[in-house]
Parts: C-alpha cells; structure tokens; sequence
C-alpha cells in the first residue's frame, strides 16, 4: 500500500552534492512558508480596519482559511503522489504568495473570505509537500535533520515580522509591502523548486485520505493541540499586542518576531535534542513551557512580560511539529505523504480552526481570555503525551526511532 517518494522509483539516487543542494533548496521554502505566514499575521489589525469588522467577522474569516486547508488535505496524498512534492511546491507557493498579496485588495467581505480561502488550501498542499520531501531527505541523510528545516519556517516568521515591524518607520504602506512581499517570495520559491529531488511516487496513492485513525488520530490531536497554540501567535499575537497593551505597531509587530525567533532558537537545536531526549519527555516539557509563557503574558499587563511570554511559547512549542510528523511519516503502511497530510488534516484544524474560536471568545469577553484557551490546550497537550507517544523512541534510538519529519 505504501508509496512513498523516492528518488529510486524513476530516478537514480542522488549524489552528496546533490542531496546538500536540495537541502538548501528545501530550507528556503521552509522560510518562505515562515515568511508569508507572518506577513499575514503582522497584517491581521491593518485587515481588520481595511474592511471595517470587529474580531468575530475576522475569526469566521479565518475559518474559510481553515475549511480550505481541510478540503485540501483530503486530497494532498495523492496529488503529491502524482506529480511529486516539487511539482506541487512549486504551484501552490505561487498561488499562496499571490493571495497574500491581494488581502487588501478586495473592497468587501466576501473577498476577503474568498482569498482566505484560497490560502488556506494552498499553504496546506505547500506544507505537506515541503514536509515529504524534508522526510525523504533525512532518510536519505541518515540523521536527524527535521528540526532545522523548521527552525528556517520559524526564521521566516522572525524575518517576515521584523520586516513589518520595521517597514511602517519608512513610510511604507502595507500594500507596497505585500506586494513586495510576494514578488521575494515568488523569485525565492522558483528559485528552490529548481534545485529540489525528483521524487515521485510509483502510481501515486490509490485511494484519497481518510479520517485519522488509532496512532494517526492520536498523534493528530497533539498536532492540533500544538499548532492552536501556534496558530494563536501568528493571527493574534499582534493585535493583543496593540489593543490589550496599547502598544505601537512597530513594537507589536515585535510581539510575533519575539515568538519565531524563540522558535528558530528553539529548532536550529533540535536535532541535537530530538536525538537524545524520547519524545514523551519532550512533548512533556514543551507542553508546560508553553503554557507557562502564555500564561505570563496575559497576567503581567506590560509588553516587556507580554514579549518575553511569547518568546516563551515559541521555545515551548519549537520542537512538537517536527517530532510529531516525524512520528506520522513513520507510519508502517501509510506513504509519508499519506501520513503526514492525515496528521496535518487535525493539526490544520487546530491552527486554522482555532484561532477563529479565540477571536470568538474575543468578540464576547476579551481577546486576554480567548487566548486562555491556549494555556489549557498546551496543559492538555503535555498530559496526552504519554498515551500518544508512549511506544516512540528518539531519533538516535536503532529501533523505530522518529527521526524525520514535520
């Protein structure tokens, strides 16, 4: 059943030269990826006011991001099976810097909706084809190599929001911005998919993904209880920042950068980590920090505390994604593909569908008590980790080790 990308199905392997070069290219579109994530958080309060709504119009927009992310997954397994993860990078990429670059284009709601939309299923396909390709080649490497993939995601969003956060000083206005935005990003993304493997899957999957089940679902429902908290700082770290703060946009945009650089931090070491700490001590631990830091956050009514509780969850949560979609990629039966798109089909739904619950609670009460909500699943997500990951052993284990992914 399984079908998983490798060079060897139609093309020879490739040479050290050649594996250290695809490396490199699939490091730029984990930044890209980082990028345009961040890019759209930094401008979530400019979206607000560009179309006039208030947090629970803004959260039912995020949703049809999520819903399109959902749609997309159903179908990422065998679409990436069929035309390989270079193929699909490269199309979904583009797609998904254009439709950054239209946010505030549209003069009424429903564009909006339609262009999160978009996005949403778009960013999915990009991610689980970045994370297949990232699966192979760590196989093809021979160690642990997951993290620092996404410690380059994670430096995306510091650079993307450092970049807003700078770019308002100079009189720039966020339409120039998003557009310059996406010309980078498009130039950056071609210039990869150039330089990524070859890998397609022999007949691609036989059948569309269906809904997680035993270990899948399991590992799923921490990835959707991580990527909430994730999800949270990318869509409303910013404008908690300025509205519950009273901070500047410069220094809110700071809010986010603090977050991703923790992160990048947090995985440019994770390698090192994830092979000598078992996953259920570290999703363990991952899970409190994260907690902790949100925690301090929104109880210490200061930006300093509220910069320091976001850099506090970016270093807590650094680490889950790549250990978890490791797990999914290993997966016996399933291609890593197939596994990672029906792990990312729960995980999406928590970064996706989440934060439009926060502003939910937002729109009734405050957005310090939604963001409470990732307090309690983070706490969740560190009790689960037992039951979840209790038979997975650390990367540097010789037996049935995690070691690739996300």
């Amino acid at each position: 059943m399984s079908a998983t990308p490798t060079p060897t199905d139609a093309f020879p392997a490739p040479t050290p030269r050649r594996l250290l070069a695809a490396a490199w290219a699939l490091r730029i579109q984990f930044f890209v990826s980082g990028a345009l994530f961040a890019t759209w958080g930094v401008h979530v309060p400019t979206v607000k006011a560009h179309y006039g709504i208030g947090e629970q119009a803004l959260a039912l927009a995020m949703l049809a991001s999520g819903v399109g992310a959902l749609l997309a997954l159903t179908q990422a397994g065998r679409v990436i099976g069929r035309f390989g993860p270079r193929g699909v990078a490269g199309l979904t990429g583009l797609v998904c810097a254009s439709g950054v670059s239209l946010l505030l284009t549209p003069s009424v709601y429903g564009g909006l909706v339609g262009i999160l939309l978009l996005f949403g299923a778009t960013a999915s396909l990009f991610d689980v084809a970045i994370n297949a390709e990232a699966t192979e080649i760590e196989h093809l490497a021979g160690r642990p190599l997951m993290s620092g993939f996404h410690a380059m995601f994670s430096l995306g969003g510091m650079v993307g929001a450092g970049v807003g956060s700078l770019l308002p000083l100079l009189g720039w206005t966020p339409g120039t911005h998003l557009a310059t935005a996406c010309g980078v990003a498009v130039l950056l993304i071609l210039g990869a998919c150039a330089a990524m493997l070859k890998m397609r899957a022999a007949g691609g999957e036989k059948q569309p993904m269906s809904l997680p089940r035993g270990v899948l679902a399991l590992i799923g429902t921490l990835a959707a209880l991580g990527l909430i908290a994730e999800g949270a700082m990318y869509d409303w770290s910013v404008l908690f920042m300025k509205q519950e703060r009273g901070s500047s946009a410069s220094v809110s945009a700071l809010g986010y950068a603090s977050f991703s650089l923790a992160m990048a931090l947090g995985r440019f070491a994770g390698d090192w980590v994830r092979a000598r700490v078992a996953p259920v001590p570290l999703m363990v631990a991952s899970g409190l920090m994260a907690a902790s830091g949100m925690a301090l956050a929104l109880l210490v009514p200061v930006e300093q505390a509220g910069l320091l509780g976001f850099a506090l969850v970016g270093l807590g949560l650094s680490n889950v994604v790549p250990v978890l979609f490791s797990a999914a990629a290993k997966v016996p039966g399933v291609s890593a593909a197939h596994g990672i798109a029906a792990v990312s089909s729960l995980g999406y739904l928590g970064m996706m569908a989440g934060p439009p619950l926060i502003g939910m609670v937002a729109e009734h009460s405050s957005l310090t008590a939604g963001l409470a909500c990732v307090v309690v699943f983070a706490v969740f997500m560190a009790l689960s980790a037992g039951r979840a990951l209790g038979g997975a052993r650390a990367p540097g284990s010789t037996e049935g080790g995690v070691g690739a992914t996300s």
